[in-house]
């Protein structure tokens, strides 16, 4: 498989599953299998893409919304621009996004800096670890892979760093962005999950290697699935249990709870590995992402597309 079929799969599968899940989230496990017990489609339909709980059929959340910025900004500015990314991440909050996560509205509208905004909202609240960065990590993960593991997870904790004080969310993003680095190259990131852990921060290596061990489930998790640990965790178990992509998201959307985000981050890699092709039709065909603070603009397939190969060439 050509290494762009698997960054394709990455952005898109990320989208997909962010839309795909986003009108199920804080339900109970199961509605998504109860709902559709059996893959449903055709010429014309987006099948499980039905829509429901305020988002349209195929319409991405701020999950995939945040992804794009950062993709923007990385591109125009030819790599890592911090304050522009966290600039068109404050353009972005004031046009008023769909379900934005307080924490990250807080940060982006405390009137602080972007290199002091997170830091005291950390210092203040004492919790940031939720998975607000981790869900946005799919395409700074795709740009970042031909630099290496290095740079791949030094990357991911410097922009986890611009929304989140918490270190618990940038490692768990440095994560992220590795295995999906891992899959763009052809191998197996479930394998190098013990080397990965290995370069996680001491402080946070007992719970992330809790939650990404081989017999861990989901319903072990003593967080709910908006932390950054459980999300990723419950991201990698779908993973492991499943044999393609489809079977992935809908183990991830049938966890329940924040179930846009952790099937976005199943989607970034469960796309890497099985590659674009492996997505449906079904759902690639309706998904589309509104960019509000941009004059209208909404991106659909072909504009994703061309972002990823932008991204991953």
């Amino acid at each position: 498989m050509q290494r762009m079929q698997r960054a394709a799969g990455a952005v898109i599968g990320a989208a997909v599953g962010d839309a795909l899940g986003a009108p199920f989230e804080f339900g109970p496990p199961g509605v998504f299998s109860a709902r559709f017990p059996v893959p449903r489609g055709g010429a014309g339909a987006g099948g499980e893409m039905a829509g429901g709980g305020g988002w349209d059929p195929g319409e991405a959340t701020v999950d995939t919304q945040m992804a794009v910025l950062v993709a923007e900004s990385l591109l125009e500015r030819g790599g890592l621009d911090l304050p522009d990314v966290f600039a068109r991440f404050q353009r972005w909050v004031a046009s008023e996004p769909k379900d934005i996560g307080l924490q990250t509205e807080d940060v982006l509208t405390n009137g602080l800096p972007w290199d002091r905004a997170a830091a005291a909202h950390f210092r203040v609240n004492r919790r940031a670890a939720g998975n607000g960065a981790l869900m946005r990590a799919s395409t700074s993960a795709v740009h970042f892979a031909p630099a290496g593991r290095d740079a791949t997870m030094e990357a991911a904790r410097r922009l986890a760093a611009l929304t989140h004080g918490d270190r618990a969310a940038w490692e768990g993003t440095a994560i992220h962005h590795e295995l999906v680095r891992v899959a763009l190259d052809g191998a197996d990131p479930l394998a190098a999950l013990p080397e990965v852990l290995d370069l996680v921060h001491p402080d946070h290596h007992g719970r992330y290697a809790t939650v990404l061990a081989p017999d861990w489930h989901p319903d072990r998790a003593t967080e709910f699935n908006g932390a950054v640990w459980p999300c990723l965790g419950s991201a990698v178990w779908a993973l492991r249990t499943t044999t393609g992509f489809e079977g992935a998201l809908r183990a991830a959307i049938d966890l329940g709870g924040d179930t846009d985000t952790v099937a976005a981050v199943t989607g970034a890699l469960a796309g890497a590995y099985y590659g674009l092709d492996a997505i449906p039709d079904r759902w690639t065909a309706p998904l589309h992402v509104p960019l509000p603070g941009s004059g209208g603009r909404v991106l659909h397939l072909p504009e994703l597309l061309r972002l990823a190969h932008r991204l991953g060439g």
